[in-house]
């Protein structure tokens, strides 16, 4: 008995004493954190997309509180939201004017030439491979890897394409990094005119292969207010994002393989190659 109870003294003791110690520990190594970051944190909009740049919310917010980084980097967050943060922080609202994402190319699978493949469904993959099943080597494979990727599901696959609707879009730029073939840009969401090509390639080369590519016949730059509205690129036009055209630009165009169109209109598939 004297053996148990002196046991449970000493283990008592022990105890006592290592408490002591990992208490003393804790309170000399303990890292102070800002209660405000939690507080950002709970305030921005917990989507984790990564497009601000940072992991996700919890680190955006604590770059928000610790290095001054403008709550408007976050592609989520509403005007109002961003200055709920910088007010509650006492930092100037910054405004940022909001992007999407737009997929470079208008050839569907019944736009497009057809080229044999066998394998994994995955644009990655499939550049490794053969470079996908369409005969555009600079379009969009369609297999889906942007769609899957966007946490917002504002991109979806018709006809072998990717297709962005603007209304769901918020700019995070996931797809933007998923893209093996750099088909994806960020770019104003006030312009709504954009050319849906990427090929470099010449008119008669690409027309080949894609009904739907831009020839570079400058119809378009020709119905401009202005030349500098559209961008002439060897081989290929592309629209001025400094100094955009305005919507009426494609009516007036009359673009013969309808590359030139609006994203507004191509989201909601009346163009070839888009149909729902």
């Amino acid at each position: 008995m004297t053996i148990i109870l002196t046991s449970l003294i000493f283990a008592a003791l022990l105890g006592a004493i290592l408490a002591v110690v990992i208490g003393a520990a804790a309170k000399a190594f303990a890292v102070e954190i800002d209660p405000r970051i939690e507080t950002v944190t709970d305030m921005l909009p917990g989507a984790n997309c990564g497009g601000c740049g940072y992991a996700g919310c919890a680190d955006f917010g604590k770059a928000i509180v610790e290095n001054g980084v403008p709550p408007s980097q976050c592609p989520v967050a509403s005007a109002k939201d961003a200055g709920r943060i910088a007010e509650y922080l006492g930092m100037k609202a910054e405004e940022k004017e909001k992007v999407i994402a737009v997929v470079k190319c208008s050839g569907g699978i019944s736009t497009t030439e057809r080229s044999p493949y066998n394998g994994v469904n995955d644009c990655r993959s499939a550049v490794l491979v053969a470079g996908g099943a369409k005969g555009c080597d600079y379009g969009c494979i369609g297999f889906a890897s942007c769609a899957r990727a966007c946490p917002f599901d504002a991109i979806e696959i018709r006809d072998g394409l990717a297709v962005v609707h603007p209304d769901l879009c918020v700019g995070c730029g996931k797809c933007v990094d998923t893209c093996p073939k750099n088909l994806i840009v960020l770019v104003p969401a006030s312009v709504d005119v954009h050319v849906y090509c990427n090929s470099p390639e010449k008119g008669p080369v690409k027309r080949k292969v894609c009904k739907t590519a831009c020839i570079a016949c400058r119809k378009c730059v020709k119905a401009a207010d202005n030349e500098d509205q559209m961008i002439i690129k060897g081989f290929l036009i592309e629209t001025n994002y400094d100094n955009p055209p305005i919507s009426d630009l494609v009516e007036k165009t009359g673009c013969p393989t309808t590359a030139l169109r609006l994203a507004s209109k191509h989201a909601a598939g009346a163009y070839e190659g888009v149909s729902k």
